[in-house]
């Protein structure tokens, strides 16, 4: 289609053809197609002289009607600049929609297609659709950026230049500094990579603002250590970075929104190689905390980094301390990829954020900090194994172990997520994906308004 062109894109309930306001040349041609408004269906519809002059696009019924729905039709549509018609709902959320499945990871593939883009709505919050569709591009793009191209070298490269394009300051401590510093887990578990691991330190905002802070778990690949993952398991692993883009992702956000809070971000970056300097099965490591670490295996390296990053953005007793985490594969066998277990101390803000998250089509869902199974993580010989014994509850159990190292944030949220779909729905194409910054950003900007 000519690029000048704007191209309605016609939302049709089911049913509602002939109420929809439509011409009566598109009437008949809807009639023609057998065009009801069936969910998700996307019919062309040409001029007299056979040029493309509007999409309809159908919804379904309420009751089958994702909030990402424009999503779909995005995801569907050929390069060009389209509008929405019709009843596409909130028009801020619907534009969200659309950004977000027009969304195209393209970097590695020569010809590359243009994506369509939305002009309007007019009446939709244009910079709350530009900031949280640019925070779930950035979590993606990092994400799908495979671990030849953003080992801990190119990752930390690429967190400077946020810090810099965001006015945020930043500390770095790399290599033997960590142990100099007293951050042994992070340590222990990078020290194999022929990139040495670090621990990025972000903040911003004013200091007599209330502290939020955020820790995302940063491997950039996970091949398991010593206990070595099978190769379908290691396939993804490029995504063991998910917690820290999203984290990122989530930190754009508020400071675009211009929250008032001190925003602190922690992540830890290291890669999980095997050489002669691997940490070992049955190894006993101090942590920043003083308690000392049984390693049951090598594969639940996540906890390791995230503990020492916790007990440092603990030790100033921030309002909220959250994490984000590709943590457990046991958290899908739970919930599945599409839905993050939450584990909070706070059950008010849990409810919050699940609220929030069912609104933005950013779904949580609480799961128990349970104190009896805190006791699966016992070592006979350390203070703590950090793998839980028997193989049960093992989403329940990482984050039973990362609480250990949270003792004065006046609340504290640990958020297991995925990082990716693996397959394509609406608002969220195949492959590295958002999860829990339109949840978080939603509670945040309730509680901590910009000024």
């Amino acid at each position: 289609m000519p690029k000048s062109r704007t191209v309605p894109l016609i939302f049709v309930e089911e049913g509602t053809v002939a109420s929809s306001g439509l011409t009566e040349a598109q009437l008949r041609w809807a009639s023609h197609n057998r065009f009801t408004g069936q969910h998700g269906r996307l019919l062309p519809v040409p001029g007299a002289d056979g040029a493309l002059t509007a999409y309809l696009f159908g919804i379904g019924d309420a009751a089958d009607r994702p909030i990402m729905m424009a999503g779909l039709a995005a995801a569907n549509l050929p390069q060009g600049s389209y509008r929405l018609e019709g009843a596409y709902g909130d028009p801020t959320m619907a534009a969200i929609a659309f950004r977000l499945g027009a969304y195209r990871f393209d970097r590695y593939k020569k010809g590359k297609g243009g994506a369509p883009v939305l002009a309007g709505p007019g009446r939709a919050d244009t910079a709350e659709v530009a900031r949280l569709t640019d925070a779930a591009y950035l979590a993606r793009d990092l994400i799908n950026t495979p671990a030849n191209d953003l080992g801990p070298d190119a990752f930390e490269r690429e967190i400077r230049a946020f810090a810099t394009r965001h006015k945020m300051k930043l500390k770095a401590i790399v290599g033997d500094d960590l142990l100099k510093a007293n951050f042994p887990l992070i340590h222990a578990v990078g020290r194999a990579s022929a990139q040495p691991p670090r621990l990025l330190d972000l903040s911003w905002g004013n200091v007599r603002h209330p502290k939020v802070t955020l820790v995302g778990k940063g491997v950039t690949f996970d091949t398991g250590g010593l206990d070595i993952k099978p190769s379908a398991g290691m396939l993804l692993m490029k995504k063991d970075m998910g917690g820290a883009a999203n984290v990122l992702g989530l930190a754009h956000a508020i400071i675009d929104a211009g929250l008032k809070l001190r925003l602190r971000v922690l992540i830890p970056v290291v890669e999980n190689s095997i050489a002669g300097a691997a940490f070992r099965p049955g190894d006993i490591l101090p942590s920043r905390r003083g308690l000392t670490v049984e390693i049951g295996n090598t594969d639940a390296e996540g906890r390791l980094i995230l503990a020492d990053a916790l007990a440092l953005a603990d030790e100033e007793s921030p309002e909220l301390l959250l994490d984000m985490a590709t943590l457990t594969g046991a958290a899908r066998v739970a919930l599945g990829p599409e839905l993050p277990p939450l584990y909070s101390t706070d059950d008010k803000l849990a409810r919050d954020l699940m609220a929030a998250g069912l609104l933005a089509d950013d779904p949580l869902w609480q799961m128990p900090l349970w104190a009896p199974y805190d006791a699966m993580m016992n070592s006979k010989i350390a203070d703590v194994n950090n793998a839980g014994a028997g193989g049960f509850a093992g989403s329940i159990t990482a984050a039973m172990f990362l609480k250990r190292f949270v003792l004065q944030a006046t609340a504290w949220v640990h958020l297991d997520i995925y990082g990716w779909a693996p397959e394509a729905r609406a608002g969220r194409q195949f492959g590295g994906t958002d999860q829990g910054i339109r949840a978080v950003y939603g509670v945040l900007k309730q509680r901590y308004p910009a000024a």
